[in-house]
């Protein structure tokens, strides 16, 4: 290999575990805010970390079309990024773990709020005594199964 060679796989190597480092960081604060039942602290980031998980994709793609990019990069930078690695997808299991619960909690509160709504409403009854159709109430709950 040319040196050349060596130094453009070192700097993608550690391009690569570099955003690999940053989006495990971002996913590290996206999981304590849904562990600390504050999603809305997860969403004022959420731009930043779609667009960060978006190059990573890219990025991971290119490198498993033709991993011999990185053939030429130190053992020790190859190593650095295999941990990179591996310590986002344990982050990444954390994250989605997290993810699920906060769905599953905010499904549970609109079903509440949707079973809350159609009992204050009571049944209707499509016609009175008299014959004349019963007003109804005019207020309008879809309710759509997935948050």
């Amino acid at each position: 290999m040319t040196e050349a060679a060596t130094v453009n796989a070192r700097a993608r190597v550690r391009q690569l575990t570099d955003l690999t480092a940053r989006l495990t960081e971002r996913l590290v604060e996206e999981s304590k805010a849904f562990e600390a039942r504050r999603p809305q602290d997860a969403a004022a980031t959420l731009s930043e970390t779609q667009q960060l998980a978006n190059v990573y994709r890219r990025e991971s793609a290119q490198v498993k079309a033709d991993p011999s990019v990185l053939s030429a990069a130190p053992a020790s930078d190859r190593m650095a990024l295999i941990k990179a690695t591996e310590g986002f997808e344990a982050v990444l299991s954390r994250h989605a773990r997290a993810v699920e619960a906060a769905r599953i909690v905010s499904e549970g509160l609109v079903k509440t709020i949707v079973a809350e709504v159609a009992s204050q409403r009571g049944s209707p009854s499509a016609y009175g005594a008299s014959g004349q159709a019963n007003a109804g109430d005019g207020r309008a709950v879809a309710f759509n199964r997935k948050a």
